[in-house]
């Protein structure tokens, strides 16, 4: 029996075998994938031209000689197809048989034609992820009424999701994110029952989310996260099937969670961070197969429910940035599992003793809480700053300690001295209203007092700038690197810091640091080429004690302590058993920096001196880009590179960026305060501080950077981010006059001539000009914060196409859903302010520097933690409190033409 079984098996595979490999039998199917070929530019090396496309041809895939597949994903064009890509795919409407088409990170820049809905009935995948796919989704792609895939990811689309999809009765998997999309969710994807994925995140989206989405029976993956979404309706809860459920960076505000998630018993990841909830979490709402849950940055209130401490396959805990409070559990239960697990309770109002509840959990943050008490003996990995414990550093004050616990009836163990606070009796409360009104009219006074001098030496620096403004101009050069030295303070835990290597090991691995394998001298250290003994390709940083500070390589050490990214250079380890030397360990990026691979000889050819395409240098910009806004707004305190320049920018094998460049990195220095005072009365700041900022510890400065390495990649004149005052100077009086939002053609002149670009790149191209310039403003306050950098390099287009009801949107709201979807149409109004020739104290603004730059609602660090690849934190401020609401951008175009 076994060997009928057998036959029938191998008679079958034979089968299938035979119809894979029939040659193409349809003339007009044969000419159709040539006319394909010519379309599109494809190499013959995947599509040769003569042998028969079902045998030979990559990605085509045959049945009965007619051709059911197409996959062209991540194939290169010909070198005169890259010069006018277009999403030219006519000759696939002859392809009536059609199952799937796979065009994923394959450039077609252009829309989306209506004939694909009316022309591909069989069709039953669709992947067009990565495409650089422009305007709205045709509502024609509701005929394709056998789809079970949908792709149309990380694209430039636009306007409404059309509720035609509601008609793939048959779809499975929808991914429509990181797009621009905007409107609401259809209503109509209530009648998707075989929906299993649904991923509309990083998009524009607003309204309520349907209640039909909780009828969705077979929905395993929701995400609808980073968009403006207002309301969180209770049906979800009857979504049964839901394995992974993100819904975070939304604007649910008033609302809590709804008491019917805790029928959601099979999820396992649950994302709902800043997302402006409140309340108390319902009781139950957590099963045992939960593994990852992130409420961060909320406004959640009451304790944590004391079932969530004992969840046995918990592995991330993050509730930072709420209003927590409570006691920690006593319990010893689920202490005796010493996992990997992250916990993050930062930023609420926990007290009391820690407990060993907390031994599970290998990664601990309990800082901004008020725990008193003793540090456990077996806490290694933890962040404990900022609480009222015993013989620890950085932490509150014994007034703020004792007021918090008398505020609650408590006693306060006075950080273990004798006189231990205890709540205040009836006897005592009349005294202490005493002492308080004396207290307050002593401090009160004191304050007027340090109030009136400081008005007063702001004054007389005022008057010193104003004398010294004519001697030294407002250039916009950088400050002196070092102006912030890190805090000297700082402690590590080595053994965390990747692995520790012998001296021996990285003599052998430099050849006892041969000049041979010198990189370059560098201001903190000399970089060394190496190879490890297990073949593994590193930079080796030497570190001269007796000329360099001990608190750089501290201060880099610590930072890879607590930051874990992809967009840095691996730190693999180090060495400091030398007194005089110190050694750290990176991992050795293919291409180098920036600055020496911007042209490159092309060796398959004639040997002659290539530049970067303009598609790799905006992905070396945006990866930059988010490097940066992760520092800026994803740490807590936001930390500041101060060492942006190209060579800093490490490229991988792809192309993909690691900054490197760390050791001058630091905390942003806390000049808020003084910054609004100087606003407030209306004092002229200091030249270097309305140009790059004479700080270097404060983000504008990064940012400012920044826009010199944006104007590189479109000039392509390196060195600019590194140059001296008079240089930068003379540099941008020849590149702004050419950079303007309203004349396209005049980037032209200063666009690198050895890279060829077409009119569709020309658009981003003085799309990221104009970003670069608003880095550049001489004002920091108007210099656009790093995530709306980012966002604007994620969508150029967006910064240069602005719809005429724009200015109308602006000034009628400020909500977080219209902030985003008008924050591109900003850029002119912050790149306006830039001046042409700064040291000229009179000289006229190109444009009006009186105009305001708009955002979409910004955040505020609150609360971090390390975990793997991220650092959860940011706090969400309304959207004034960051940059001021825009006068219009109808005004903005009347001040241009005037």
């Amino acid at each position: 029996m076994g060997i009928v079984w057998l036959g029938l098996l191998l008679l079958v595979l034979s089968q299938v075998t035979l119809e894979q490999n029939e040659p193409l039998s349809s003339v007009e199917e044969r000419e159709s994938l040539l006319e394909l070929r010519g379309s599109l530019g494809l190499r013959s090396k995947e599509w040769p031209r003569k042998p028969d496309p079902c045998l030979i041809w990559v990605g085509i895939t045959c049945q009965n000689g007619r051709v059911v597949g197409i996959n062209i994903s991540g194939f290169r064009r010909t070198r005169l197809g890259r010069r006018n890509p277009q999403f030219a795919v006519d000759a696939l409407a002859n392809f009536t048989l059609l199952r799937s088409f796979n065009a994923s990170n394959f450039p077609l820049p252009g829309s989306i034609p209506d004939w694909f809905g009316l022309s591909l009935p069989s069709l039953t995948v669709l992947d067009l992820r990565s495409c650089s796919i422009v305007d709205a989704i045709p509502s024609t792609l509701g005929n394709l009424t056998n789809l079970t895939s949908l792709y149309l990811s990380d694209n430039n689309l636009i306007g409404n999701v059309p509720g035609t999809l509601g008609q793939l009765l048959a779809l499975s998997v929808l991914d429509l994110s990181r797009n621009s999309l905007t409107g609401s969710i259809p209503a109509s994807f209530a009648f998707l029952g075989n929906l299993s994925s649904l991923d509309m995140s990083a998009n524009f989206l607003s309204g309520a989310i349907p209640t039909g989405i909780g009828t969705l029976s077979r929905l395993q993956y929701l995400n609808l996260s980073n968009n403006g979404l207002s309301s969180l309706p209770a049906e979800l809860g009857g979504l049964a099937s839901l394995v992974d459920l993100d819904l975070s960076e939304n604007s649910f505000v008033g609302g809590g969670l709804p008491p019917d998630f805790t029928r959601l018993r099979n999820l396992r990841r649950m994302i709902l961070a800043n997302s402006m909830l409140t309340g108390a979490l319902p009781g139950r709402l957590f099963s045992d197969s939960l593994q990852f849950l992130v409420l961060r940055q909320n406004n959640f209130s009451g304790s944590l429910p004391v079932e969530l401490w004992s969840l046995p396959r918990l592995s991330f805990l993050d509730v930072s940035a709420n209003n927590f409070s409570g006691l920690l559990p006593n319990s010893t239960s689920a202490a005796n599992n010493a996992t990997a697990a992250v916990l993050n309770i930062s930023h609420n109002k926990f007290y009391g003793g820690l407990t060993p509840a907390l031994r599970r959990f290998g990664f601990v943050d309990l800082s901004s809480n008020y725990f008193e008490g003793k540090i456990l003996d077996y806490m290694l990995n933890v962040s404990l700053d900022i609480n009222c414990l015993q013989k620890a550093t950085n932490q509150r004050s014994t007034m703020e300690c004792a007021s918090f616990y008398a505020e609650r009836g408590l006693s306060f163990d006075n950080f273990g001295q004798p006189n231990t606070t205890k709540p205040p009796t009836a006897e005592s409360s009349g005294k202490s209203n005493k002492t308080k009104i004396i207290l307050a009219a002593v401090f009160g006074g004191v304050g007027l007092i340090a109030l009136l001098v400081l008005l007063l030496v702001l004054l007389l620096l005022c008057a010193r700038k104003r004398g010294n403004s004519n001697q030294r101009g407002n250039g916009v050069g950088p400050a002196p690197v070092g102006s912030s030295p890190p805090n000297p303070g700082v402690l590590v835990d080595f053994p965390n810091v990747g692995d520790s290597f012998t001296y021996h090991q990285l003599l052998q691995a430099t050849g006892d640091f041969n000049d041979a394998n010198l990189i370059k001298h560098g201001h903190t250290g000399d970089f060394f080429n190496g190879v490890l003994e297990s073949g593994i390709p590193v930079v080796i940083k030497r570190i001269d004690m007796r000329s360099t500070k001990k608190e750089a390589y501290l201060s880099e050490l610590d930072f890879f302590n607590k930051v874990s990214h992809q967009r840095f250079v691996p730190l693999l380890g180090h060495c400091l058993e030398n007194e005089n030397e110190k050694f750290l360990v990176y991992k050795r990026m293919t291409n180098g920096d920036l600055s020496n691979c911007l042209y490159y000889k092309n060796t398959s050819e004639d040997g002659t001196l290539q530049s970067l395409d303009w598609i790799t240098r905006l992905k070396i910009a945006t990866g930059a880009a988010e490097a940066l806004s992760y520092l800026h707004h994803e740490c807590v305190p936001p930390i500041v590179h101060r060492d942006i320049q190209a060579s800093s920018i490490l490229l991988d094998d792809k192309y993909e960026v690691r900054l490197g460049s760390l050791s001058e990195s630091c905390a942003q220095e806390g000049d808020i305060h003084q910054s609004k005072i100087t606003r407030f009365l209306r004092l002229p700041q200091s030249s270097e501080q309305g140009t790059s900022g004479s700080s270097t510890s404060i983000c504008v400065y990064d940012v400012y950077c920044f826009g010199k390495v944006l104007l590189e990649l479109v000039t392509g004149k390196l060195g600019m981010s590194a140059a001296s005052d008079t240089e930068v100077k003379e540099w941008f009086d020849q590149i702004l006059p050419c950079i303007s939002m309203y004349d396209k053609e005049l980037v032209t002149k200063i666009v690198d001539p050895s890279m060829v670009v077409d009119e569709d790149f020309l658009e981003e191209v003085w799309a990221i000009s104009i970003v670069a310039r608003s880095c550049l403003n001489p004002k920091p306050s108007r210099r656009p914060p790093m995530r709306y950098v980012l966002k604007a390099l994620e969508n150029p287009l967006k910064v240069v196409r602005e719809e005429n009801s724009s200015s109308a949107r602006l000034r009628a709201t400020s909500s977080r859903g219209s902030w985003n979807a008008t924050l591109f149409g900003s850029w002119r109004q912050s790149s306006s302010d830039v001046t042409l020739t700064p040291a000229a104290s009179g000289t006229k603004l190109e444009r009006a520097s009186s105009l305001k730059l708009s955002g979409t609602t910004g955040s505020q660090s609150q609360g971090s933690f390390h975990n793997g690849g991220e650092i959860l934190s940011s706090r969400r401020r309304h959207s004034k409190e960051i940059l001021p609401e825009p006068s219009g951008v109808h005004d903005v175009e009347r001040l241009e033409l005037e």
